[in-house]
């Protein structure tokens, strides 16, 4: 054992070098340019950094949805989009959420949990309808077992539509929505051009 740390105190840190060195002639790939992503999430994060003192929790409630909103609302936590270097983060428990991201048309068995979770999200909140199944009620609409989207029993701030939506679709809602009036109304800050409250 010793001998293993006695060896890397020799060599020293190698994080950060080239583990070996490119052969002549090869260039390494360039770093991508900053996208779209990164336009977005710079914005977010410094609406994110001004209205909530630099974090906005929201809480995912699944209304009935066939899954396919929940793989694109996790795609927004893998690497690639990384939602939570934007200050942006998923939470348990809707009593520490600051809004709803509601997926799915609503059953009429899940009518009560949503209202329960409504009711335990602390107000003023932001609610996200994301996909058509939130947004209008999407492929089932005209069944008796389902409402026609959240805003049949929720005040929807934003509608993200698409079956599923993209997750770079879903980061500019997230971006409308903290523009919405009724949060910067809340937040104590008005929106360019508009007198204060």
């Amino acid at each position: 054992m010793w001998e293993m740390i006695q060896r890397s105190l020799q060599r020293g840190v190698l994080a950060g070098r080239e583990a070996t060195p490119v052969p002549a002639g090869i260039t390494p790939a360039p770093r991508a340019e900053s996208g779209e992503i990164e336009v977005m999430g710079d914005a977010l994060r410094v609406e994110v950094q001004r209205l909530f003192r630099g974090s906005l929790k929201l809480r995912h409630l699944d209304a009935g949805s066939c899954n396919g909103c929940e793989s694109e609302l996790q795609a927004l936590l893998n690497p690639f989009y990384d939602l939570q270097r934007f200050g942006i983060d998923i939470v348990a428990s809707p009593r520490h959420a600051d809004g709803l991201l509601v997926t799915g048309p609503v059953t009429r068995h899940l009518e009560e949990a949503v209202l329960r979770t409504d009711a335990a999200t602390p107000r003023p909140r932001l609610v996200i309808a994301v996909g058509d199944c939130a947004c209008d009620g999407g492929f089932c609409r005209d069944s008796f077992a389902v409402h026609k989207g959240a805003s049949a029993l929720l005040d929807v701030a934003v509608r993200v539509p698409g079956c599923p939506p993209r997750p770079a679709e879903i980061l500019r809602a997230l971006l409308m929505a903290i523009g919405h009036e009724s949060v910067r109304v809340a937040a104590g800050v008005s929106a360019p051009g508009m007198p204060t409250p």
